[in-house]
């Protein structure tokens, strides 16, 4: 169904893949906020990738143009494999954690040592300690989860390509 749903209709697949995104960043802004768990930096660069294939998806489904169906696939692929990738070492941490386990400063020790201009990034950039694992579900972390979905995203840009190519 899915293979006749990418040929028939990739501008749908495209639109779900970019809502999927946006519910998983409205997930991940639910634990933030709600359930308390602060991002750590390698969480912060997954949620742009997240964005970011949300935005590339989202925005190739707009066009009717196979062509900018295939450019916004090849577009979102490289991005979800980027994420799969920040995702794998974020879950390679957590699994083998170093003997100094920190991703980020604190806020203080970062406005104390760093000029202003330098400091505002590095407090947006997240705290938390990326090889801690505070939550999970099935056995899985959310680097884990996030690894699943970055893949999942990944090869469905990729048959949607495949398919694009094979289709000409």
């Amino acid at each position: 169904m899915l293979l006749r749903m990418l040929d028939e209709a990739p501008r749908k697949v495209l639109a779900l893949a970019s809502l999927a995104c946006v519910a998983l960043l409205a997930f991940g802004l639910y634990l933030q906020h709600v359930g308390g768990l602060e991002p750590c930096p390698m969480c912060i660069v997954q949620r742009y990738a997240l964005v970011l294939v949300a935005v590339v998806a989202g925005l190739a489904a707009l066009f009717r143009s196979r062509g900018a169906h295939m450019a916004g696939g090849v577009l979102a692929l490289a991005v979800a494999g980027f994420g799969a990738f920040v995702a794998a070492r974020q879950s390679w941490l957590q699994w083998y954690p170093p003997e100094v386990a920190s991703c980020g400063r604190d806020l203080y020790g970062m406005i104390e040592t760093f000029p202003l201009k330098r400091a505002v990034p590095m407090i947006f950039a997240g705290g938390g300690d990326c090889a801690a694992v505070d939550w999970t579900f099935l056995g899985g972390s959310i680097a884990n989860w996030s690894f699943l979905c970055f893949v999942g995203f990944a090869l469905l840009m990729l048959v949607l390509v495949w398919r694009g190519l094979a289709r000409r």
